[in-house]
């Protein structure tokens, strides 16, 4: 009985030793929750707190107010140092390996480290170089711009943009796959808007570290400006039918010649271009100026029409830039009207503006100069005598520094703006950019498709043409992508174009199309190791041109249309290797970019 009493009495004793074990655990486990609850709220709080006052960081930015981005970068400074502390504390630490839900604490933590240290390597350094950077001290004074504070502060925007690009790889390689929604919803927000500043960034520190040398810091360079004419169609925009010659030198900058690409004429022999490209778009390539950019490939336009203006005119081209009636209209916005009171010594013809503006300059250099002009030479002298007009008031300092980086920078954003380096320093940071124009740099990485128009009219119709650009993403039951490029075209040209219009404009059926229609070679380039599959032109399918540039397969449909109507090209593309979003690169036209090209149309399969 007694040895019962006993073994009971041992049992309640452990019993109430386990329980007493539990009920501490318990308060420990209670106690490591809420306290690593707490750590959450408060890294949370304080992640919030700094991305909230990023807006007002911006707006003082773009408003060069200094003193009060200094203010704003401290309080958020403040924010993001309490959210990294968080992040360091032992227990929080420790909660990253534990299975299933420690990936989330792990995560949390690294966007923490992450805006903390992109504060401390970005914000931080570029507010320090702030006043360096004013906009407006790159107003020209005399012909003269000053870029040696963007030399000197090449070197932390450099920095800067590495650190952005660092933390934005960082993050991009976390696993979202095991986070809860409430983090890989934030995260993902987090490395979007990272992507968006670095390629900024990016952009900020290839323009800083070249720009200087371009701009004659180590001796004169002398560069060939193209303005394409986008009324008659070509795959970096337009027609390069007005040229000029800008030597600048320590700054300084000079118009020293123009010319046009029907004076330049016929090169018998052609100028020599590699074979892949002759094959797809033909010997003209080397035979014309005006066609040099029928390839999308800007650094092989450039050096084309590099030789050509050398072997008729002498000299050393040592870079190429080309721009269009609409970057015209920009710079146009930030100086204001510009005078164009004399043309070839007499008064400008009726019905032609006196003076250009941002609003009048596309509609007179694409159609009211072919109605009031009948020879391409009087065409070509109403040009050559706008560009030197609008280039002197851009010497003169009409437009400020600030308004004319703006204008730049748009014309950049609609991919309107190309240049084209012949030192290879230059060059190799130029063709890493958009801005290089290059079929197989930055444009060309990851799933890349790009869709280009050559004109096959021989004339100025494209102006009424219309179109718009759809990528459209398919399903597929393999580990390869697959899309479809959608290309609407339209004419909207008048019923009697045929009559109404100038033969300048309709081409008047020299080279095979009606007067009043419109002939497009649309050229499809996809990305790399992908196939160009079908083409379908209106719903049937059609044969197409198929080509290889590189590794980029290329694919090319022609249409024909006659004033008021439409036509609908699709051309599928398979075998797609995809680990990030497609991007979709298209000619810049007459109309608005985002009129062009649509919105990614993305299959319900993801």
């Amino acid at each position: 009985m007694r040895t019962h009493r006993r073994a009971s009495r041992r049992k309640l004793r452990t019993v109430a030793r386990s329980t007493a074990a539990l009920a501490i655990l318990a308060i420990v486990v209670a106690t490591v929750c809420g306290w690593l609850a707490y750590r959450a709220l408060e890294l949370r709080a304080e992640l919030s707190a700094a991305s909230q006052l990023l807006p007002q960081l911006k707006s003082q930015v773009l408003a060069q107010d200094a003193s009060e981005a200094a203010k704003s970068l401290t309080l958020i400074r403040s924010h993001t140092l309490a959210a990294k502390s968080a992040a360091a504390d032992p227990l929080w630490k420790a909660a990253g390996v534990i299975p299933l839900f420690g990936p989330n604490f792990s995560a949390l933590t690294e966007v923490a480290l992450a805006a903390n240290e992109v504060m401390d390597g970005t914000a931080d350094p570029m507010v320090r170089v702030f006043d360096s950077l004013d906009a407006d001290a790159l107003t020209p004074v005399n012909g003269k711009f000053d870029v040696g504070p963007l030399a000197e502060a090449s070197p932390t925007i450099v920095d800067a943009a590495n650190t952005v690009s660092r933390v934005h790889m960082r993050l991009g390689s976390i696993d979202t796959t095991k986070l809860i929604p409430q983090i890989a919803e934030p995260l993902s927000a987090l490395t979007s808007q990272l992507d968006e500043l670095r390629a900024t960034m990016e952009s900020a520190a290839n323009i800083s570290k070249v720009l200087p040398s371009m701009m004659g810091e180590n001796g004169p360079r002398n560069y060939l400006i193209l303005v394409q004419n986008n009324a008659e169609i070509r795959a970096t925009g337009g027609l390069p039918g007005a040229l000029a010659l800008v030597r600048v030198d320590q700054g300084s900058v000079e118009l020293i010649d123009h010319s046009s690409g029907s004076a330049l004429g016929k090169f018998d022999p052609a100028v020599d271009v590699d074979d892949v490209q002759t094959t797809i778009f033909s010997e003209r390539l080397g035979k014309y100026i005006g066609d040099v950019n029928l390839t999308p490939d800007f650094p092989t336009a450039s050096r084309t029409a590099k030789e050509m203006w050398e072997t008729r005119y002498g000299g050393s081209i040592d870079g190429v830039v080309a721009i269009d009636p609409i970057v015209l209209a920009h710079i146009l916005e930030a100086s204001g009207p510009i005078p164009l009171d004399e043309f070839g010594g007499s008064a400008v013809p009726v019905g032609l503006p006196t003076a250009l503006t941002s609003q009048n300059v596309v509609p007179t250099l694409l159609s009211d100069v072919y109605r009031n002009f009948k020879t391409n030479r009087l065409q070509d002298e109403y040009f050559a005598g706008a560009t030197q007009a609008i280039f002197e008031a851009l010497a003169s300092g009409q437009a400020s520094g600030a308004k004319l980086l703006k204008a730049l920078s748009l014309s950049y954003e609609e991919n309107r703006l190309h240049v084209w380096s012949d030192h290879d320093k230059d060059q190799d940071v130029l063709s890493a950019t958009y801005l290089g124009g290059s079929i197989s740099g930055t444009s060309a990485l990851g799933p890349a498709f790009g869709v280009y128009f050559n004109d096959g009219t021989g004339a100025k119709m494209d102006y009424y043409v219309q179109r718009t650009v759809q990528l459209i993403e398919v399903c597929t039951n393999n580990d390869y992508a697959e899309y479809k490029v959608r290309v609407r075209t339209t004419n909207t040209a008048p019923a009697d174009a045929a009559s109404s219009l100038p033969v300048s404009v309709t081409g008047d059926g020299r080279y095979g199309p009606p007067p009043g229609s419109v002939q497009t070679n649309v050229v499809v380039y996809g990305p790399a190791l992908s196939h160009v599959d079908t083409a379908t032109a209106d719903g049937q399918m059609v044969g197409f041109g198929s080509h290889k540039h590189g590794d980029r397969p290329v694919g090319i449909v022609t249409t024909r249309l006659a004033p008021g109507q439409s036509s609908e090209v699709e051309m599928s593309f398979v075998k797609v290797v995809q680990h990030n979003d497609p991007a979709l690169s298209v000619t810049p036209t007459v109309q608005e970019v985002k009129d062009v090209m649509l919105p990614i149309e993305y299959a319900r399969c993801r």
